[in-house]
């Protein structure tokens, strides 16, 4: 195949970097994921590739391959190293603009040309000698050789070295007396190097400590030294003139597909680097099946990656969950005591899907998820001054916004809706919107705590956020697929109003 993109297997459009995060973002706690993932890498400007989720399956798939290869520490070695020394080329480009003598200019754009002719050549050689499996990257690498052998690259390569050699080979003297400083040609003065090593030679017993010091790197030049450059060119006139001209006729030499493909790599790289924290604290992940079609989904032992990226920190234990949806089953209930883990599993719904989308690995042992159009979030939000209305008011407004744009292939996510009414009207509502989604077919995940909407109809499943059996106070954050065992609003209340067991037990004590 032809390269095109290490992100994409066919044309899917641009995505302007000013695309921004999806409304649902927030809810589902992605924005904390995403930034997680970009956090060193900002001058790749990534999100919006974390934006914009793929529509085909074999684009996923496409995907999934190249982080598959990448996995492997020498293949993700070998391409970090290419960014690296391509981040050291922009960086020196980018003092360029901090400089003021235009030959000190154009020798850090030497210096910028040669490293990149570096990057270049050292990857086409480490690709060589690796197997790669993706299709991507094997076109990718096929591209590279391609390029690397071109006549416009070989013309690059063979100006840098003999600049670099030439400029190398220049030797000058400088003769400083009083305020007074004159460079001159080399060999014009006597040259006291040997006389010195010969007087100080009876000095030296056996091997010795070095004390040269290498002097540091930098792009700064005082005025002196920008004068003695300028002396130099002046002695060099050839020399300078040939580096001049190289800097007008090269100044775009990053070719455009390797400048695309060293952004796009990034998203592979980042995406595995921030998976690493997990794997290494135990957690697994898995590459999901994503169909466009069939909607019976599920997945084994995942979990809430940003909560887990903070449990993670505070050295705690992540619980990790199942979920399945099989044959005409799309809406799963889910009821339980607060605090219990509802809104995380509701949130983890949502990650796993959107994530898989991408087509990275996603949290769990094993998946098969739906590669959806549209994903709809209601999650409760504090009333408005701004918006003058009430909380049932707000909450039935953007819920017909959502059911007014979901389709048979939309996913909506609700958490504690209509909790502000009556338990006799939020029933009532609570059943109106689950029927509209079930007439729909599409996915759904409804937090509540009306256990009656969990037997709905045959689409709706139950699962119950459980707790110790053995002290129902204490949570196991274990959402389990059964049916619902009608306390979930009796428990919500008593905790509301300080009616539970140990509420009065505690106030017993007083």
């Amino acid at each position: 195949m032809a390269f095109r993109s290490i992100l994409f297997d066919e044309p899917d459009g641009a995505i302007e970097p000013s695309v921004k995060a999806p409304d649902f973002f927030r809810d589902l706690n992605l924005d904390q994921i995403v930034d997680g993932i970009t956090a060193n890498r900002q001058e790749y400007d990534l999100k919006p590739f974390f934006h914009t989720p793929l529509t085909r399956p074999d684009t996923i798939a496409y995907r999934q391959e190249i982080m598959r290869d990448l996995e492997d520490a020498v293949r993700f070695g070998v391409f970090a190293s290419f960014s690296s020394r391509m981040r050291t080329m922009r960086q020196h480009r980018a003092a360029i603009a901090k400089l003021h003598c235009t030959h000190h200019k154009e020798g850090w754009f030497l210096e910028a040309a040669s490293v990149y002719c570096e990057a270049i050549e050292s990857l086409r050689d480490e690709l060589a000698k690796l197997t790669l499996n993706a299709r991507g990257l094997q076109a990718f690498r096929d591209y590279l050789t391609q390029y690397a052998g071109s006549d416009a690259f070989r013309t690059l390569l063979t100006q840098v070295r003999h600049l670099k050699s030439r400029l190398s080979g220049i030797r000058y003297s400088l003769r400083i007396k009083d305020h007074c400083v004159t460079v001159s040609h080399y060999g014009t003065g006597i040259d006291y190097s040997a006389a010195i090593e010969e007087v100080f030679a009876r000095f030296k017993q056996g091997a010795v400590k070095d004390y040269r010091v290498k002097l540091p790197e930098s792009s700064y030049m005082n005025h002196v030294k920008a004068r003695v450059l300028e002396s130099v060119a002046l002695l060099n006139p050839e020399i300078f003139a040939a580096l001049s001209s190289f800097c007008v006729e090269h100044k775009d030499f990053v070719e455009g597909t390797i400048a695309v493909f060293d952004r796009e790599i990034q998203f592979y790289l980042a995406y595995l680097e921030y998976l690493g924290s997990f794997k290494r604290a135990g957690l697994e992940f898995c590459y999901p099946r994503v169909s466009d079609a069939c909607k019976e989904v599920f997945v084994r032992e995942s979990f809430d990656l940003a909560l887990a990226g903070q449990l993670i920190r505070e050295n705690a234990a992540v619980v990790r969950n199942d979920f399945r949806l099989e044959g005409q089953e799309r809406i799963l209930v889910v009821t339980g005591p607060n605090q219990g883990g509802k809104t995380t599993f509701a949130r983890m719904f949502g990650q796993l899907h959107y994530l898989a989308c991408l087509g990275g690995p996603v949290p769990g042992t094993e998946a098969r998820l739906y590669r959806f159009e549209g994903l709809f979030t209601h999650f409760e939000r504090a009333e408005s001054v701004g918006t003058l209305r009430g909380k049932l008011q707000d909450d039935l407004t953007r819920i017909h916004g959502i059911l007014r744009q979901a389709s048979p292939r939309s996913i909506v996510i609700m958490n504690e809706i209509f909790s502000s009414t009556t338990l006799q009207d939020a029933a009532y509502l609570g059943k109106k919107v689950l029927d509209r989604i079930s007439q729909l077919d599409a996915l759904c995940v409804c937090v509540t705590f009306l256990d009656e909407l969990s037997s709905l109809n045959e689409k709706t499943v139950s699962v119950v956020a459980s707790v110790d059996p053995d002290d129902p106070t204490m949570r196991t954050y274990r959402i389990e697929r059964k049916p619902a065992d009608g306390l979930a609003y009796a428990l919500a209340i008593a905790e509301r109003y300080r009616l539970t067991y140990a509420c009065l037990k505690e106030r017993m004590k007083l």
